[in-house]
């Protein structure tokens, strides 16, 4: 099998220029060229009758090349060559810009396949620059790769079938004869064949459910993994006598029966010597923070130490806020450490988390850095945890050996992706809001009504309230930031003239994003204009507005995260969601989104719109990437391979057995940048 693991460039028609542009792609080896998946086929069964090909349409065109004209030479540097073509009814042209070759390649007599924009008139069609295969080709199914510049998809084409040439003697298999049969699984080399070139639909499907159930089987195996290895850590084990309610005091409302159950889970689980490996999910506004507070507490109580990571320095400061409210009555010492203090600032609070001065210790990827070292670090607490790199995760796990380890997040996941994504943590939810919180009204409207949207906010000003308007900044580039600038200006000159305007944006410094929100939450700005900066924990009670511009550009989650940084006390609160792009998709998503707070709901139905890999964003959940199976769609799949993957497990925990030997180099290669503390 050596051949498929060697580097890329030796492999027939790739050298050294080729296999940079290769690199791109992520793809070193003949075998990672193989699992370059095509993203699409092209279908050349689905032949249309030349008079019934739509104009300006994509099509499938089957004929014979009566006759090739004359090269015609448009201009310096456009050349246009034709060809007639009959279908056995009607003629058609075939017509190529500047491509020689590819019109050489056609024979007079002889009959292709072609796939193109039909353009032209009902009684003279045309297909240009269409992709071109032999008439009695057995490979109707044509892959559609990701490309990167300087690759084509006939050259990728050309580099998987050299693959395939290895591959047939080299033959590759990773499952256990026993399992392929039960679950009426093809081999894995057929497999790979039939996703690169399947003979039929019915192949193309079978080589998809065999590489589906192999990258799911995987994935549960690497969380199984994680999970046995976790169990055979050894934790600080805390005193189960610990009580904390006497926090419950200093939390300036009721808590909710969730959160109590979720902080009597927590404590029970920091009484194991298993270090704790915990998710806490609750829908914005549910109350994590006072949870996360009393597990400090109880570590506290317990003479350890607690680090809470955020992912902005925003969040960070305002976890920090919170946690001195809540603790600082009962005598604990915390400390905010991030990137933005002074470096003399920064070594005196090291200094005191090094010695156990400080017992909290809240903050951003500081936390994580060589310097920060801690006496007795025995809870690990990451908030927004899918917003963090694998390393990074891993870094704050390992600077206290094996501590234990909650995670919290805000974005509801469905519960059947959350066992997915965090098959190695228990799972706590908060599924109740503080008493009193009005449900918040939402609605949909065009730019139509932008000016009585405007008047809106303006009566909610005048009762000394606040708002936000978020503006969608994809990029983070000078044009967005520019058009964010713009707008805000805009306002402050115009329809909020009299009021305070603030701006908040991801281009700022952490001191002026401080300065900035800081002077929202003192009341000193009336309205502030913002990017989706203030999406995750920014907590501001007596803002009651949000109005989101072009809110077709959010996913659902991301709007209800939006939505829910107001509503945060008792106040009632109004969402306004803004687009002038009302298509059927649109529609459909914001009447969701008006019908329903209920963060799980949403979810689902953005899991199902969306699928895994949209849903967090920009791939930084930690879920490792899957290239073929659709967590969504294969549900039944999911569970199989999860029986099957606790089969395994049971019987051989690290995979050291012989027959499970592809297996374990499966699971190491799909989490390859796992750290020690982490998997995934």
């Amino acid at each position: 099998m050596t051949r498929l693991f060697s580097n890329i460039n030796t492999l027939k028609g790739v050298g050294e220029k080729r296999s940079r542009l290769y690199e791109r792609l992520g793809i070193t080896t003949p075998y990672e060229l193989l699992y370059h998946f095509p993203r699409s086929y092209t279908d050349y069964t689905q032949v249309t009758a030349v008079i019934d090909a739509p104009i300006n349409e994509y099509c499938v065109l089957k004929g014979t090349i009566v006759r090739k004209l004359p090269e015609q030479r448009i201009r310096m540097g456009l050349n246009i060559f034709k060809a007639i073509a009959n279908d056995g009814t009607n003629n058609f042209l075939v017509v190529f810009f500047n491509n020689y070759y590819a019109f050489d390649a056609l024979n007079v007599g002889y009959e292709y396949y072609f796939y193109g924009k039909v353009t032209g008139d009902l009684l003279k069609k045309e297909i240009t620059s269409p992709h071109v295969i032999a008439g009695d080709s057995k490979e109707l199914f044509q892959p559609v790769y990701s490309l990167t510049e300087g690759l084509t998809g006939a050259i990728v084409q050309t580099n998987i079938k050299s693959c395939l040439q290895i591959l047939d003697s080299e033959p590759i298999e990773i499952l256990p004869k026993d399992i392929i049969e039960e679950n009426n699984l093809c081999g894995l080399t057929e497999a790979i064949k039939n996703i690169h070139f399947p003979q039929s639909k019915e192949m193309l499907d079978m080589a998809k459910k065999r590489l589906a159930f192999d990258e799911l089987l995987t994935l549960q195996l690497g969380m199984l993994m994680l999970k046995g290895r976790n169990k055979q850590k050894t934790a600080i084990k805390m005193s189960s006598d610990t009580n904390v309610e006497i926090l419950y005091q200093t939390i300036p409302f009721e808590l909710t029966n969730a959160q109590k159950q979720a902080i009597s889970e927590i404590c029970a689980d920091l009484c194991s010597s298993v270090p704790m490996n915990r998710l806490l999910q609750g829908d914005v506004g549910s109350g994590k923070t006072a949870v996360a507070a009393a597990a400090c507490y109880f570590a506290y109580l317990n003479g350890c130490q607690s680090a809470l990571m955020a992912p902005t320095e925003i969040l960070a400061i305002q976890h920090y806020n919170t946690l001195c409210e809540f603790l600082g009555p009962l005598g604990v010492q915390v400390c905010l450490l991030t990137g933005s203090l002074t470096a003399k600032k920064k070594n005196a609070v090291k200094e005191q988390i090094q010695n156990g001065e400080i017992s909290v210790v809240v903050g951003t990827h500081a936390i994580i850095q060589k310097s920060t070292v801690f006496k007795k670090l025995g809870l690990v607490i990451t908030d927004e945890q899918h917003r963090f790199g694998v390393e990074q995760r891993a870094a704050l796990a390992e600077k206290g050996g094996s501590p234990h380890k909650l995670v919290m997040s805000a974005t509801p996941i469905p519960r059947t992706l959350a066992l997915i994504i965090y098959g190695d943590l228990d799972i706590s939810i908060l599924n109740e809001l503080p008493k009193g919180r009005a449900k918040i009204e939402t609605f949909a409207v065009t730019g139509k009504l932008r000016e009585r949207a405007y008047n809106f906010i303006r009566d909610r000003l005048n009762e000394n309230k606040q708002a936000y308007i978020v503006c969608p900044m994809i990029d983070e580039n000078d044009n967005d930031l520019i058009a964010v600038t713009t707008y805000a200006q805009k306002l402050q000159e115009g329809a909020f003239s009299g009021y305070n305007v603030g701006l908040l944006h991801g281009r700022m410094s952490s001191a002026d994003k401080e300065r900035v929100m800081n002077d929202f939450r003192n009341g000193d700005i009336d309205l502030l204009i913002s990017t989706t900066v203030v999406e995750v924990g920014v907590d501001v009670p007596n803002a009651v507005v949000m109005m989101i511009e072009n809110s077709d550009r959010f996913g659902l989650s991301q709007l209800h995260q939006l939505r829910g940084r107001v509503g945060r006390g008792m106040a009632q609160s109004y969402c306004i969601l803004v687009t002038d792009n009302i298509n059927d998709d649109v529609k459909h998503r914001l009447r969701i989104m008006s019908s329903t707070t209920d963060g799980f709901k949403i979810s689902e139905e953005d899991l199902k719109l969306r699928g895994p890999g949209d849903f967090f964003g920009k791939k930084q959940h930690g879920l490792p990437q899957l290239k073929i199976a659709d967590i969504a769609g294969d549900m039944e799949l999911m569970k199989t391979t999860q029986m099957v993957a606790r089969r395994i497990i049971d019987e051989d925990s690290e995979l050291k057995l012989p027959k499970n030997g592809g297996l374990r180099v499966e699971v190491i290669r799909l989490f390859a940048k796992s750290g020690d503390n982490s998997l995934n």
